[in-house]
């Protein structure tokens, strides 16, 4: 009896043994872990580099006013360097050397100004200054215009494309009765325009805008 059944033991086990499957008494069987599929982390998006914007070209006569931005380089010191915009007052405010007026001077005279400053705490300072943003330079457009409202004042812009650049006169105003005024409230002066005039043979009639003035068209 004992023989039969060690007999069917040994035929039970033969097709574990024949894969090398077969277990010692009493072991649990050990699986073979295959590693999880993992998915790569996607890669963290680039940051753009902040968009900045170039000097514009302005004479070397231009005289800076307030409202414009301004960049102010030291060779060589990024810390002393600055991207600032003039104060009503006509003041900048820079390391080291606190208030300064900008407002009245060229670009290169300021440059200049804000080297003799320095000059107290650095050796041989290299300053340049440029102009980002002309803002100083503003009229105003008000009446039947297209886009009422300042427009800043580029050079040598002539009243039509201040005109043209403002949305051009509305189907109800009078291109041929159009004014400037220009100065202050007390001493206000009008300066009479003919649109239609202009349009057709070019003729400015003499006019040429300053920093200040207003377009009215009636």
């Amino acid at each position: 009896m004992n023989l039969l059944r060690c007999a069917l033991i040994s035929i039970a086990l033969l097709p574990a043994l024949a894969t090398g499957e077969a277990q010692q008494p009493g072991t649990k069987p050990v699986l073979s872990a295959q590693p999880a599929a993992t998915t790569p982390a996607p890669a963290p998006a680039e940051t753009a580099a902040p968009a900045t914007s170039g000097p514009v070209d302005v004479s070397p006569n231009y005289i800076i006013g307030a409202d414009d931005s301004l960049q102010v380089t030291v060779w060589k010191d990024s810390q002393l360097s600055a991207s600032l915009t003039v104060r009503p007052d006509g003041k900048i405010s820079l390391p080291l050397i606190n208030d300064i007026m900008a407002a009245g001077y060229t670009p290169m005279e300021l440059a200049k100004d804000i080297t003799t400053r320095l000059q107290k705490f650095i050796t041989d300072p290299v300053v340049s200054v440029s102009v980002l943003a002309v803002k100083s330079k503003r009229i105003f457009m008000t009446g039947e215009i297209g886009r009422p409202g300042p427009l800043d004042l580029t050079p040598g812009m002539t009243i039509l494309q201040a005109i043209s650049t403002a949305g051009g006169p509305t189907p109800y105003g009078n291109k041929k009765h159009m004014y400037i005024l220009r100065g202050e409230s007390n001493k206000q002066q009008k300066i009479p325009f003919d649109y239609t005039k202009a349009m057709k043979t070019g003729d400015m009639q003499g006019v040429t805008l300053l920093p200040g003035d207003t377009v009215v068209v009636p």
